[in-house]
């Protein structure tokens, strides 16, 4: 199959990053080709109007055979994926990756498309009824769905809370300023959630099982990976299982690991200004999510 015009279209201006789309990094020139290159599509651009140009080469792309008519042509997924990379939105603030999932969404579901995000970040072009197309593989799968049974833990018999937000952080009275920082934002009444850490609750007989609980339950689990604690990392992987929507922030990125490295995290200083920025840009961000549901 093939995208109508104007997703092309809409696409082309996402790519170049130009003023409608300006959530996107934007490209220059030799960026554009650079974009190419990397997913090795041998485009090099010559020296026409930018979003005319990368137009011409999607109208191109899309004209190519595909695995199978219900998806356009391989290396055109390839392009739309490589496009909502997380890493391309990594370097500055204004570039907002849930926006252009979000925008990127609307350009595909005239074709019946979607974009199917997994637990790392990364996106596969998929169809509204849950197949999707791997620009790796050939074959057509469909999303799977697990249920689970862990030994560590007991799966709590509460619902979620889609007013809670839990923080996963050092419990050292150095944070306790970062925290407060975050219940701020909590507080606020645009926003009006609940904000817990596992110090705030005594549910169970064991402290792992009131963090799972409170994992569990949130609709957004922020941890703070500041100083590389192995309880947040821990935390961390749960969180990313159960499927929620995880904020990282911390005090220097270099305290990420790299198997984490793509996700937007937010970094903040440990002084007023610093705190007042966390606060500025976390209710940017939970904000998003919530519009975004």
């Amino acid at each position: 199959m093939k995208l109508g015009k104007p997703a092309i279209r809409r696409l082309s201006e996402m790519i170049c990053g130009n003023e409608s789309f300006d959530h996107f990094p934007y490209r220059t020139s030799s960026q554009l080709t650079k974009f190419f290159f990397d997913i090795d599509l041998d485009y090099g651009h010559d020296g026409t109007t930018r979003a005319v140009w990368v137009e011409s080469v999607l109208l191109e792309l899309n004209d190519k055979s595909s695995e199978t008519d219900k998806f356009p042509s391989v290396e055109l997924c390839k392009v739309i994926e490589y496009l909502i990379n997380p890493d391309h939105f990594l370097m500055d603030v204004k570039y907002d990756h849930s926006k252009a999932i979000e925008d990127l969404n609307k350009a595909l579901k005239s074709s019946g498309l979607i974009l199917q995000t997994d637990w790392d970040g990364q996106s596969k072009v998929a169809l509204l009824n849950g197949e999707f197309i791997s620009t790796a593989v050939k074959n057509t799968g469909s999303v799977k769905h697990i249920t689970f049974s862990p030994s560590v833990f007991k799966v709590p018999e509460k619902p979620l809370n889609v007013k809670l937000i839990s923080v996963m952080m050092p419990f050292n009275k150095s944070f306790d300023d970062t925290f407060s920082a975050i219940k701020r934002v909590a507080d606020h009444t645009e926003i009006s959630f609940e904000c817990l850490r596992a110090d705030d609750i005594w549910n169970n007989s064991t402290f792992i099982q009131d963090i799972f609980d409170l994992i569990y339950c949130a609709r957004i689990v922020i941890v703070d990976f500041t100083g590389r604690n192995p309880n947040v990392m821990y935390e961390t992987g749960i969180a990313h299982t159960l499927g929620k929507e995880v904020i990282p922030i911390c005090q220097n990125f270099e305290d990420i690991p790299s198997d984490l490295t793509h996700h937007r995290a937010l970094k903040y200083l440990p002084n007023d200004e610093g705190y007042r920025t966390l606060f500025n840009e976390l209710f940017k961000r939970i904000k998003a999510i919530i519009e975004r549901a």
